[in-house]
């Protein structure tokens, strides 16, 4: 049974690999590249009709396959205007070669398609379409140079022509350019030379030009960081059971424990742990400097009562703008009985940035180290 349950399942694990995966285009974009293939043939078929009434072929059925591609994926390489043109162009030369020189239809076919293939990549004009073109030239058994200028080229060039009209348009730069210098990465971010260097393992041709890939790469980078910022909460980042101070205590043995344990501000809380205030070395600082004597006040002489307090349970994003423009540097968080759970502080909050920029991965959110 058992081995019949894992040749079950490794059957299925093949069988899912067939499986064709989702589209991610929206209903406008997928409406867009439906109208612009239409307008681009019907464009191309009667041009190509008006300029040459007598030819017997007109329009070529590899050119169907080239708008699929300048109009649903025009950012490509494969879909660029040089890729479109040259490579449907250099393809029916090749076919023509194979025609004249290789008698046998059966060797002349697979010779052009894959002699196609190797004359794109040399003229960096790699078009999918073009392996079509160089086939349908065997085909046809073409030896007239001329079909190579028309249908062919004449096509290809009328086809590009209304891609770029309708493309740029319709909001999609067409020759599509990503920028030739991306900018600066941030810390923990993909750069150029990483992507290069992954390319070179990968060792297959991809459909996206790499410094589009390395702005992708990037965009779903700072993606992953908002949602796992939105996921963070106080109590994920906060210092737990922080020390604390009764109003009573005196100003004196307040300001020693400071000192002993290093802590720039101490809530103050009553006997059922309720915030009354918040003491900081400036507080006591001030008392100091008037010539006071620590020892004649208590805490809540010198305390700030106006304490702004936090939610244990609420977003930790919401709280930015307290501590980068509002001047907070600790933020006592408190429970649902609004009970002193915790304090956050400032290094708290960018400690846990950073670490969100340099981890943006991790599926979960970061617990505080």
């Amino acid at each position: 049974m058992k081995a019949e349950r894992s040749t079950a399942a490794r059957l299925a694990a093949w069988m899912a690999r067939w499986a064709p995966p989702a589209l991610t285009t929206s209903r406008t974009e997928r409406l867009r590249a439906v109208l612009g293939a239409a307008l681009g043939l019907v464009c191309t078929a009667l041009l190509s009709g008006w300029l040459a009434p007598s030819a017997t072929v007109w329009l070529v059925a590899p050119i169907g396959a080239s708008a699929v591609l300048v109009f649903t994926a025009p950012a490509s390489p494969l879909a660029q205007p040089w890729s479109v043109v040259a490579g449907n162009t250099l393809s029916a030369v090749v076919g023509l070669f194979c025609v004249a020189w290789l008698p046998d239809p059966v060797l002349a076919a697979s010779v052009a398609v894959a002699l196609a293939i190797a004359v794109m990549m040399a003229a960096r004009c790699l078009h999918p379409p073009g392996g079509a073109v160089a086939l349908l030239v065997v085909l046809m058994h073409e030896q007239h140079g001329g079909f190579v200028l028309f249908p062919v080229l004449t096509n290809s060039v009328l086809l590009v022509m209304v891609a770029m009209l309708y493309n740029n348009l319709s909001r999609h730069p067409y020759p599509h350019r990503a920028p030739s210098t991306p900018d600066a990465p941030s810390a923990g971010q993909i750069e150029r030379a990483d992507l290069d260097a992954a390319l070179a393992n990968y060792g297959q041709v991809l459909d996206v030009a790499p410094d589009e890939l390395v702005h992708l790469l990037r965009r779903a980078q700072g993606a992953a960081a908002e949602r796992l910022w939105s996921t963070l909460r106080c109590q994920d980042i906060m210092t737990p059971d922080p020390v604390v101070v009764d109003f009573r205590t005196s100003l004196a043995d307040a300001a020693e424990r400071m000192q002993q344990l290093n802590i720039k501000a101490l809530p103050v809380v009553d006997q059922t742990r309720h915030v009354v205030g918040i003491l900081t070395r400036t507080d006591v600082w001030r008392q100091t400097h008037d010539g006071e004597r620590l020892s004649s006040l208590t805490v809540g002489d010198v305390m700030t009562r106006q304490v702004r307090v936090a939610s244990a349970d609420s977003h930790a994003l919401d709280l930015l703008p307290l501590f980068s423009s509002a001047g907070h540097h600790h933020l006592p968080i408190i429970d649902a009985e609004k009970r002193l759970v915790g304090i956050l502080t400032q290094t708290d909050l960018v400690r846990e940035l950073s670490g969100v920029v340099e981890r943006p991965h991790q599926e979960t959110s970061p617990a505080r180290a």
